[in-house]
C-alpha cells in the first residue's frame, strides 16, 4: 500500500510538472516567504497531488516548482509532524516522492530551540548528525525493498560535500553558518527545560519536532541531504519566558531574508 501511494504520487507529479528540478527544498515552520523569492512558478496543493496535507499555522501544504536565480527548484511549503497523529509513512512520503520523482539532493529546513549559547535568535546552523528521541523511525516495519536496505547506514546522514558547500557560501556573502547537532522530540508540547539540559549534556546544540524522519528516510533512499537549522528561540528555561508557536514564526519570517540568500547562492552553485 505505501508503494503504491508513492507510485500514484510520482505519477502525478511527473504529469502535473514534467521532470523533476535537480533540488527539492523543504520548508519549516514559517518558513514558506522563501515562496514569494520564487520566479516562474507552478505550483498545486499537496491533495491534488497524492500528498498529505499538513495541519499546522505556519504549513501552506503546497508544492512550488519554479526558479530561485537561474536554478530550478521545487519549494515544498509545509510539512507532516508527528505530533499531528499522522503515520509515519505520511510524514515522510512527500520527501520520498521528490526522491523518486528524480531530484539529485534535498535541503531539510526547520525552526528549532537553541539549545548552544552561541546560538543567536535567527541563527542558521548547518546540521552535521542527529539525536533521535522521537521514539519512532520511518522504516519501522517490513522493509520497502524497492526504495533500500533494511539497515541503512546513517554515518554520514547529513552529506557533508553539501553541508562543506553551504558554509562556504555563507562565507561569500556574509551570512555565518554554524554547524551542530539537532536533537528531535515527538511535540506537540515544548521541552521542559530540564529535557533542554540532558540534551546539551548529551551534546545537541538545538531541539525541534520535525526533519529526524525525513533525514533517514532519504537515506534509506539513498539521496544526499542537507539540513539547515532557524534558531526561531532559545529553548525551555534559557530566555525566562514561555515559549509560544507565533513567536517561532516571527523569528522565521525575520531570518528568512538570510536563508533565500543562502539557498539562492547555494542552487546557483549546484546549477
Amino acid at each position: 500500500m505505501t508503494t503504491t501511494f508513492l507510485d500514484l504520487a510520482v505519477t502525478s507529479l511527473q504529469e502535473r510538472f514534467g521532470d523533476a528540478p535537480s533540488t527539492a527544498i523543504v520548508l519549516g515552520s514559517g518558513l514558506g516567504g522563501l515562496v514569494q523569492a520564487a520566479s516562474q512558478t507552478q505550483s498545486a496543493p499537496y491533495g491534488e497531488l497524492g500528498l498529505p496535507v499538513p495541519n499546522v499555522s505556519g504549513h501552506a501544504g503546497e508544492l512550488v516548482v519554479g526558479k530561485l536565480g537561474s536554478a530550478s527548484v521545487a519549494l515544498l511549503s509545509g510539512r507532516i509532524h508527528v505530533y499531528e497523529g499522522r503515520s509515519m509513512e505520511e510524514v515522510v512520503r512527500n520527501v520520498r516522492a521528490m526522491a523518486l520523482w528524480g531530484v539529485k539532493r534535498v535541503v531539510l529546513t526547520n525552526a528549532a530551540g537553541a539549545i548552544d549559547p552561541n546560538l543567536g535568535v535567527g541563527d542558521l546552523m548547518v546540521l552535521s548528525d542527529h539525536i533521535n528521541f522521537m521514539g519512532c523511525n520511518p522504516l519501522r516495519g517490513p522493509n520497502l525493498d524497492s526504495l533500500g536496505p533494511r539497515f541503512p547506514d546513517m554515518t554520514t546522514a547529513y552529506d557533508p560535500t553539501l553541508r562543506a558547500q553551504a558554509i562556504a557560501a555563507g562565507e561569500r556573502i556574509g551570512v555565518h553558518l554554524h554547524e551542530g547537532v539537532y536533537a528531535a522530540t515527538p511535540g506537540p508540547s515544548y521541552e521542559t527545560p530540564a529535557e533542554v539540559r540532558m540534551f546539551g549534556l548529551l551534546g545537541a546544540n538545538t531541539v525541534g519536532m520535525s526533519t529526524i524522519p525525513e533525514c533517514i528516510a532519504l537515506n534509506h533512499i539513498g539521496t544526499p541531504v542537507l539540513a539547515i537549522c532557524m534558531a526561531s528561540n532559545l529553548a525551555a528555561g534559557l530566555s525566562g519566558h514561555a515559549l509560544n508557536h507565533e513567536e517561532v514564526k516571527e523569528a522565521a519570517q525575520k531570518a528568512g531574508g538570510n536563508l533565500a540568500r543562502l539557498l539562492q547562492e547555494l542552487l546557483e552553485e549546484w546549477e
